[in-house]
């Protein structure tokens, strides 16, 4: 991955379970599931799963939404 390529990050779950997520600095929004996360990304114009930029999963991957 390079610098220029958009980078995902999402953010360990908060006190209510949900988890913040990002693009290259810019909040896409608060994620109670990985379906929110699959319409933020699609919002953002990433259609196809097969093109998504790298997702980076802080504080447990896609199955963590409570802590």
């Amino acid at each position: 991955m390079t610098e220029d390529e958009p980078r995902v990050i999402i953010y360990p779950p908060d006190e209510q379970g949900g988890r913040r997520v990002r693009c290259n600095g810019e909040i896409l929004g608060r994620a109670t599931s990985l379906t929110d996360v699959v319409e933020f990304l699609r919002r953002a114009g990433w259609l196809d799963e097969a093109e998504w930029p790298p997702i980076e999963w802080r504080g447990g991957g896609p199955e963590v939404w409570q802590q």
